[in-house]
């Protein structure tokens, strides 16, 4: 018995409600759709459909069967897409979204290099700093700053670490005075992004271990270079990834404080819906940015 035959036959039979508009879409006949499904019950040892003259519907367990069914069948034609995608080039429309800073500063060139292997694609790049569901909102790819998180629904990967450090700038150490101690931030202007609800809580680890400090939030943004530019005009300290630091340090613009405490490690990381994982474009688009960015630039 050609198993995955029966399964198409018998959700394709729930789908359409009866076994004659079933056979019209297989472009089967009536009969052969109903022995292909009439095998698959005596394969299982379960009656899956309820039949009457008039109608036809699942039994309850055919019922469970079906929505297993149905996500069994999409993954095998998505395997079966990327297959016979292997060797062709990727096309057609590619949404992708991202942070702001990140995109402006790193992604962006890297896009334009991925467009330039490949010029059949059609790429859409939205930059905004909050939290996307790449599922509801419609998009191939997203690509975030953060610790990795897991779900069922989607697939993350982490391309490369984004270390965190506290800097301030000149005017603001030779005003105030450089903290010693994570403690003494409690007292200072920080500046933090107070949209997350964990904005004006930093942690901080070094020798005398774990340190979680409540900070005075005199300015809070959704953009890190926003606060950066902040912290440069000497407004306080910021906890910022080094990726959007390297001009500002070089150039004694900012400094960097408390160097003995560690902020968590974050990472950069491609989230995609669970069912587009064999997709040509994001798996190119995946290994091509893993090949840009794990060479761990971002650990100034």
């Amino acid at each position: 018995m050609d198993k995955f035959e029966s399964l198409r036959a018998f959700a394709q039979v729930v789908a359409e409600g009866g076994f004659a508009a079933a056979a019209r879409k297989m472009r089967l006949s009536r009969s052969a759709v109903n022995k292909l499904v009439i095998n698959l019950e005596k394969e299982l040892g379960v009656q899956l459909l309820h039949r009457s003259t008039r109608r036809v519907s699942p039994t309850e367990t055919g019922s469970a069967f079906y929505d297993r069914c149905v996500n069994i069948l999409a993954e095998l034609e998505e395997a079966e897409l990327a297959v016979s995608q292997l060797q062709e080039q990727p096309k057609g429309n590619f949404k992708i979204n991202a942070p702001m800073t990140f995109g402006t500063m790193h992604l962006s060139p890297a896009v334009a290099d991925f467009m330039a292997q490949y010029p059949d694609l059609r790429v859409q790049l939205t930059l905004e700093d909050r939290f996307v569901d790449p599922i509801e909102e419609g998009f191939d790819l997203v690509v975030r700053i953060a610790e990795p998180v897991e779900c069922a629904s989607l697939i993350t990967h982490a391309i490369a670490p984004a270390k965190r450090i506290l800097c301030a700038s000149p005017t603001y150490i030779e005003k105030y005075g450089e903290p010693n101690h994570p403690r003494e931030l409690r007292d200072r202007s920080c500046l933090h992004y107070g949209y997350l609800a964990t904005g004006n809580q930093w942690k901080l680890f070094g020798q005398d271990g774990e340190h979680n400090i409540v900070v005075n939030g005199v300015f809070c943004s959704n953009n890190g270079e926003t606060l950066r530019d902040a912290a440069v005009k000497g407004l306080g300290i910021a906890l910022l990834p080094t990726f959007m630091l390297a001009k500002e340090l070089e150039e004694g613009k900012l400094k960097r404080i408390l160097p003995d405490y560690q902020a968590p490690e974050i990472s950069i990381c491609i989230t995609y819906s669970a069912n587009r994982h064999l997709s040509t474009k994001v798996r190119l688009f995946t290994e091509f940015i893993k090949e840009r960015f794990s060479d761990r630039l971002f650990l100034l």
